[in-house]
């Protein structure tokens, strides 16, 4: 997979996004499925696409899925303040952060087929600073839900946002599709970019540069 062939900056730009999820209503209810009907429904699936269910090979396959499922989906039941908790600590440093190559996995909310990459993080502190672990893990905590890329670009810089509220925030997100490579147009080295970019990296050419720089590994002094 080949990352990163913008040539410069101006390819960073703030992409359009729906409504936050928990920002849209719904006057359905939700139901709640038990882990014995959601490895029912995995059995009727097999039936469905003309496997025998019964056969040995598959006997354990919906109880295998759900708990696939279960983990993949885990990022629903974690919230940044949690995640976060005990990790903000005050420093006097003023000078970029970054932290790139981040590897994530994700499900595409559309298809339900994965798609995976590099998410590259950077964030200019204002007087605190966030334990290192704690970036990859929120990396993971909004991957692991059904996602669109574009999405997922914005939550994590937001999230960064309200946790430290820094001079800035700039996430770029490097991702393949299986919903493009195993189905549809089936393009094998399409790689989607996307990036949301905030205060000093949205309104400073040279802090973006600077950022550009860092994530392809060519750091200037």
């Amino acid at each position: 997979m080949s990352f990163l062939s913008v040539h410069d900056e101006e390819n960073i730009e703030e992409v359009e996004i729906r409504p936050a999820r928990d920002q849209r209503t719904s006057d359905a209810p939700k139901k709640n499925v038990s882990q014995e009907e959601l490895e029912d429904k995995y059995r009727d699936i097999l039936s469905f696409v003309g496997e025998d269910p019964d056969r040995e090979g598959l006997l354990r396959t919906p109880h295998r899925v759900a708990e696939a499922l279960k983990f993949l989906t885990s990022g629903y039941k974690q919230d940044v303040e949690t995640l976060l908790n005990g990790a903000i600590f005050h420093e006097d440093y003023d000078d970029m952060v970054v932290v790139k190559d981040i590897e994530f996995y994700s499900m595409c909310e559309h298809h339900m087929l994965p798609f995976y990459g590099k998410v590259h993080v950077a964030y200019i502190p204002d007087g605190k600073i966030v334990g290192l672990s704690k970036i990859p893990r929120l990396v993971d905590m909004f991957s692991r839900r059904l996602q669109v890329q574009e999405r997922l670009t914005t939550e994590i810089a937001e999230a960064i946002e309200t946790a430290l509220s820094p001079r800035g925030v700039a996430v770029v997100i490097e991702g393949a599709h299986m919903c493009m490579l195993m189905r549809g147009v089936q393009k094998q080295a399409s790689t989607m970019v996307t990036s949301h970019v905030m205060g000093l990296f949205r309104d400073d050419r040279a802090t973006r540069q600077e950022f550009m720089a860092l994530v392809k590994g060519n750091s200037r002094a």
